[in-house]
Formats: structure tokens, sequence, C-alpha cells
């Protein structure tokens, strides 16, 4: 369901420092800006609330939220706003992933981060997925050669989708759970959205992708 329009939201965006405005501008130097070896970037950021957490569990890595709903970023950036001490190793960026490459340099990513991304759940709406080989494709892009793709989701269909997807398009499923929160992460923020399902005893599904260690597919068969 899409939020209602929040009045104010447009001016606080232009108004905020943490939102970027010229994305293209910090293509390649990302690291720079955030002080940081190792660059977190989570896609659909939605309210912040992830993004806000491990910037300060992690204060050593740089973290990037991307949201292109102008009304849900407005409130990301007015949390930041709020906070006694904001971390200074945080960024939110307001657009569309499909600009992704636009605004990263090939291997500047470290890791990327989907979490509770919509699941389009109609056929036809599928390519949508951040998950479907279109994505996929960029991410392998952007990534690190080290680097790695974390996902989590309250939805099967969108997991089991999702792990086909990354299978075909050649990449190592490193880590699995069907009962991500079974036990305990503590390294893991837990935000107000995922709680909601741990309450109801749901599960909560997660990955993690690296890429496929190379195979000349272009080596004669003896």
């Amino acid at each position: 369901m899409r939020m209602r329009k929040l009045p104010w939201a447009e001016e606080y965006i232009r108004q905020a420092d943490i939102v970027i405005k010229e994305q293209s501008k910090y293509k390649g130097t990302w690291k720079q800006k955030l002080s940081c070896t190792k660059l977190h970037v989570e896609i659909g950021c939605g309210k912040g609330d992830y993004l806000l957490r491990m910037s300060e569990k992690d204060t050593e890595s740089g973290w990037i939220g991307i949201e292109k709903d102008t009304n849900v970023m407005a409130i990301a950036a007015r949390k930041y706003d709020r906070q006694p001490q904001p971390s200074q190793n945080i960024a939110f960026l307001l657009g569309d992933a499909q600009a992704l490459q636009e605004w990263f340099e090939v291997g500047e990513i470290d890791v990327l981060h989907l979490n509770f991304s919509d699941p389009w759940p109609k056929k036809r709406a599928h390519k949508k997925r951040l998950s479907h080989a279109s994505f996929i494709a960029m991410y392998r892009q952007v990534l690190s050669e080290n680097g790695e793709i974390q996902m989590k989701t309250d939805n099967s269909s969108l997991f089991e989708f999702s792990l086909l997807q990354f299978q075909e398009g050649g990449w190592y499923l490193h880590d699995i759970s069907v009962d991500y929160r079974r036990i305990s992460h503590d390294e893991d923020a837990v935000t107000e959205y995922e709680q909601r399902f741990m309450d109801l005893q749901q599960p909560i599904y997660r990955a993690v992708w690296k890429k496929f260690p190379y195979i000349n597919t272009d080596k004669k068969k003896r």
C-alpha cells in the first residue's frame, strides 16, 4: 500500500544534508566521503531503521540507503536529524535502484542489502523484484570481487524465486536460513517491521550470495 503524500516531505528532503542530491558526483569516491574502507548499500531502505541502527553498530563501515519513495525517504531523513549524536558514516540517496551503475563505480560496493523488499506477488510484476535477473546482473558490476549480497524476507515465494534467480545467474550461495531469528544475531539489527513478524512467530528467510569462482566456459572439452 502506497503511503499518503506528506505535504512537508519534498521540502524536507531539499534541505536535508543527509540526502545526497548529486549522487553521480561521488561515483567512485563514496568510501572517501564516508571515511570507510568497507561500503554497505541497502536498496529499498524504507524509513531507515536498519541503516540507522547498523551505522551505530558498525562505525568502521560506510552505510548508504537507497529509497525511491519521497515520503518514506523524508521520514528516514527526519529520523536521522532527530538523533542526539547522528552517525557520520551514513548517507541517503533518493531514486530508483535502476540507476545503481550511474551512482557507483565498478566494484565499489562491498555488501548489498535487500531487506524485506516488495514481493510483487503477481507473476507479470516479477521483473520488478529486486532479485530479478536484470537487477542481479547490475549488482555483479558494482559489487567488489569479494563482496556479497545479503537478503532477508518474510515472503517464502519471493525467497524461492530469489534462490533460483541467483543460481541461474551463476552466484555462490554462501549462507542460508529458513528461520534466521530462531537464534540471536546481535550483529544484525532487528527493525520494527521485522520484529512484527518475529512477534507473530513467523520465520525470517535469509540468504547470502557471493560471486561464483570464475569458470572458463570457453575452454574446449577434451
